[in-house]
């Protein structure tokens, strides 16, 4: 059973999901209290996070900075607030989805299983044991698809499910410029409500990760009125 943590103080709906996520052998554990929720990661595994932002004590977006802090488990918000500053504060926290309520729980299950595929990805695969030639070897960056890991400087990067598309697109076309939807069409993990200040969020954290100085990069370069683009 796929265990899923939802923290969501709408009881009624949660028990409208929790039963429609149960037809696909989805096991739902609700915390109506953000501390709660919290507690409950620090004790039990869970899968992914299913996140409301309008949660009473603390709000949502808090809670999605605290979980990241300590968990690398996919986070999808589900709010019905629809500002375009909760959705570019939630990727910037670490959030790995947006889904804005009203939505068919049939969408959920979709968002669902995308993130549990590429978090799960290494162990689908039947490639041979590397992907990684010689020549990457000698890169700063790297990506091995079997292992479901990008290194940098042979150190593994610790990546959301959304930062891990988006520099595994890049490593894929490096040094072709890409534009901000071609991200958003070509990666899995980024679904059609995302938005080019959103990409540009995240990049900004893959930036970090990798101590990237924004105003003189080494890797990520970003080009006027189109997009962005890896050199290395």
């Amino acid at each position: 059973m796929i265990k899923i943590l939802m923290i969501e103080d709408d009881l009624e709906l949660a028990e409208i999901l929790s039963e429609f996520l149960e037809q696909f052998e989805m096991s739902v554990k609700t915390c109506a209290e953000p501390f709660l929720g919290l507690s409950e990661l620090e004790v039990n595994k869970y899968d992914l996070v299913i996140l409301d932002l309008s949660l009473p004590g603390l709000d949502g977006l808090q809670v999605c900075k605290e979980i990241r802090k300590k968990h690398d488990v996919p986070i999808i918000i589900s709010s019905a607030r629809h500002d375009l500053n909760d959705k570019v504060n939630a990727f910037e926290l670490g959030a790995d989805d947006y889904l804005p309520k009203p939505y068919e729980p049939k969408e959920l299950v979709v968002r669902i299983k995308s993130h549990l595929r590429r978090k799960n990805a290494s162990f689908a695969l039947s490639a041979p044991a590397s992907k990684t030639t010689s020549t990457d070897a000698q890169k700063d960056i790297v990506c091995d698809d079997f292992a479901h890991q990008i290194t940098f400087k042979g150190e593994p990067l610790n990546l959301t499910i959304a930062e891990y598309d988006i520099l595994r697109y890049m490593l894929k076309k490096q040094g072709g410029a890409i534009s901000r939807e071609e991200f958003i069409w070509g990666c899995e993990s980024i679904n059609d409500t995302s938005t080019n200040k959103s990409i540009d969020v995240i990049i900004g954290r893959i930036r970090a990760k990798l101590g990237e100085d924004p105003k003189n990069p080494r890797y990520i370069h970003a080009i006027r009125g189109v997009g962005y683009k890896l050199e290395q």
